[in-house]
């Protein structure tokens, strides 16, 4: 029953850490500098850069930064609802 929640939450975390390597390569390549030792504690920084930038850009946040808050914001919806239904 627990899989039911836990599987498709670490699906999910899994998906945000691929749209934040995207986001902090589109940064790099972009004349951003990346810290990368410390990656872990800037990432939210980095998004949020990487959406007023492509604001900038295009009128409207990128893909990328919805692909990002959607998906840690639904792994952490089901990470919980599975440790509240153990």
């Amino acid at each position: 029953m627990e899989n039911l929640f836990f599987v498709p939450a670490i699906a999910l975390a899994i998906w945000g850490i691929v749209s934040s390597i995207v986001i902090v390569s589109y940064l790099s390549d972009r004349g951003i500098q990346i810290n990368f030792p410390l990656i872990r504690l800037y990432v939210i920084k980095y998004v949020h850069q990487y959406r007023k930038m492509t604001q900038e850009e295009q009128g409207r946040p990128g893909f990328w930064f919805y692909s990002f808050v959607v998906s840690m914001n639904a792994a952490l919806v089901l990470a919980v609802t599975g440790l509240i239904l153990l």
